[in-house]
């Protein structure tokens, strides 16, 4: 097996440059880096990450912390997060939480800066002082997909507004003639998906329709969840035409919970969610959802990320805080609607 400093000599470079080279890092001219590419494709070269963790100090991956790898839409974002990762030499370690505090820590006191250079959380349901701590001991952390443009976490971050992913959906139910309407929340009144149900209500409240408490559910962000909540709802209230879950597994399961009640969907029922998961597009009917920009969000999460690891360690927990050198919020696109199958005009409506 070739070394780093055999290629080196083979391109007339230092071993630093052959490094700069690999990692796309620091100022290599274009012939420079041309004469090391061939040098490394010549000797069949592949650097040797253990020995590059312990030369440089630094390992070449970057954690991902999740809470729940069984739910369909972390696979997805994590593999966003690998192909962003991989244009930069990293590789990523994917930490199931399973929206365990204690779980978390365990990782951040046993990756973090160790085996990872960096860390990116999505809703993993970790303490923030943890994570805080994470930073101050020099490893980068940045949030993934933080629900609230507007209220600022306190550590570097990459939102997507749902609130207004929760506006969509409303409005949409309205366009097509729903007034009678249940919604599911994924997780509790104070949780990660309140913004989300925050702005279904006030799209329907400005359209003056009302949402009793009654017509609400607060379930497990789950097809098994959402499957247990809509058939309460529509055991409670009959009248029902329409369903909104603040993710798309509730609604999945809500489509589900119709099927069984003997409810044709879109004809007796209509079903919205939010997110825009593979399953929305191969269910039946494909499920109408509000789409949010996930691959776009991990591109700018790692980007973020890549950002803080190069800065020098002494600088990274103060430069964060410097608007003028790093936005501390830094906003994806915003949602948009994706009209299938699953909603239409409620019944009597239909000449």
């Amino acid at each position: 097996m070739s070394t780093l400093s055999e290629v080196a000599a083979r391109a007339g470079v230092t071993s630093a440059t052959v490094s700069n080279v690999l990692r796309n890092r620091g100022r290599v001219g274009e012939q420079t880096r041309q004469r090391v590419l061939e040098a490394v494709a010549a000797l069949a070269y592949r650097p040797h990450l253990a020995a590059r963790a312990l030369a440089e100090g630094r390992a070449p991956t970057i954690a991902l912390m999740v809470s729940s790898i069984a739910n369909p839409f972390y696979p997805e974002f994590a593999l966003a997060v690998e192909r962003a990762a991989r244009t930069s030499g990293h590789f990523v370690i994917v930490c199931n939480t399973n929206q365990d505090p204690l779980a978390g820590r365990a990782y951040l006191e046993q990756i973090a800066g160790t085996l990872s250079e960096g860390v990116l959380v999505m809703n993993a349901n970790l303490d923030f002082a943890d994570l805080h701590q994470t930073e101050a001991r020099g490893t980068p952390v940045v949030l993934c997909m933080w629900e609230r443009p507007n209220d600022p976490p306190g550590l570097p971050c990459v939102a997507v507004d749902f609130r207004r992913a929760g506006e969509l959906a409303a409005q949409h139910l309205l366009e097509r003639g729903h007034r009678r309407i249940g919604a599911i929340v994924g997780s509790k009144r104070s949780g990660i998906h309140a913004a989300r149900y925050e702005g279904f209500v006030d799209a329907l409240r400005a359209a003056g329709v009302k949402l009793p408490r009654t017509c609400v559910r607060y379930a497990p962000d789950t097809i098994e969840g959402g499957y247990a909540a809509a058939r309460e709802l529509l055991d409670l209230h009959r009248d029902t035409t329409a369903i909104f879950a603040t993710n798309d597994l509730p609604a999945l399961g809500s489509i589900h919970a119709a099927f069984d009640l003997g409810r044709n969907v879109p004809d007796d029922l209509s079903v919205i969610g939010i997110t825009d998961i593979q399953l929305a597009r191969q269910s039946r009917p494909p499920l109408t959802t509000v789409a949010v920009p996930t691959v776009e969000a991990a591109e700018m999460a790692v980007s973020l990320l890549r950002e803080l690891i190069e800065r020098p360690p002494d600088t990274r927990h103060t430069a964060r805080h410097t608007a003028r050198e790093q936005p501390r919020v830094c906003v994806a696109s915003e949602p948009r609607l994706i009209v299938r199958g699953s909603t239409g005009t409620p019944r009597r409506k239909r000449g």
